[in-house]
């Protein structure tokens, strides 16, 4: 059986070439969602600062969404982009540079206990996409617990600076496991799809049903309910976070 055309690595993915790449390697939905984690986890505070929020989305978008998308891409280059190397090296730098940047002026004008999340940061970014230290992080457990936990604990935190009440705590607890579960249930969808997008040659079966209906099994309607899933919730997610800001601002 021939091989199937080879369809576009993600669902947002454009066609390979110029600026396009630049948009791909961004990975839109996704990053978009992630800083959503850090508007939800500091809706969540006792008191809500915007410059604060701002500047912890700001960061967030330069480190998750420019910095260690570019790192990924150079591991393997998933999504195909014809970006050199040079160049994908250069934008993970200035991603992760910038909110490195950020977090500096964090520490100096806001608090010195935004040290250890600068740290982290700054730490699992090339851990987890380089697959630093033999994969160790590069799990499903690290990407949820970085990009979905840890991104609300910081939106919380650099609005809160600590726990002002029982009610808090439960709050910013409650949207911290949200977080992370929903970047779980990113990735139980993303994985399978991006199996059959980016590694699948061909496939081919049958559904028989009960009252004798019969479906072909191909590709396309394997891919389509995973992908609106995943277009469904990176929707929802920022406007959940859009909403939670917009009561509290």
């Amino acid at each position: 059986m021939a091989a199937e055309r080879s369809p576009r690595p993600a669902f947002y993915a454009l066609a390979p070439g110029g600026a396009r790449d630049v948009v791909n390697v961004l990975h839109p939905p996704y990053t978009l969602w992630h800083v959503a984690n850090v508007a939800l986890g500091a809706a969540v505070a006792a008191h809500v600062y915007p410059i604060r929020v701002a500047a912890a989305v700001a960061a967030f978008f330069l480190a998750v969404g420019v910095g260690a998308h570019c790192l990924d891409e150079l591991n393997g280059r998933p999504l195909g982009t014809q970006l050199s190397r040079g160049t994908l090296i250069a934008m993970a730098v200035g991603g992760l540079g910038g909110a490195l940047v950020i977090g500096v002026v964090g520490v100096i004008v806001i608090s010195p206990t935004l040290i250890p999340f600068i740290l982290f940061g700054a730490f699992i970014a090339p851990a987890y996409n380089l697959e630093l230290f033999g994969g160790r992080f590069h799990t499903d457990f690290w990407l949820a617990a970085s990009w979905g936990g840890f991104s609300a604990l910081t939106g919380w935190w650099v609005n809160a600076l600590g726990v002002h009440s029982v009610r808090e705590g439960f709050a910013a607890a409650a949207v911290v496991v949200a977080c992370y579960t929903l970047t779980r249930v990113q990735r139980a969808l993303s994985t399978p799809v991006r199996e059959l997008r980016r590694r699948t040659l061909s496939l081919s079966g049958e559904q028989r049903l009960a009252d004798g209906t019969v479906r072909v099994l191909d590709r396309a309607s394997l891919t389509a309910p995973l992908d609106a899933g995943l277009r469904r919730l990176s929707v929802a997610v920022p406007l959940l976070a859009v909403a939670a800001l917009v009561l509290r601002l």
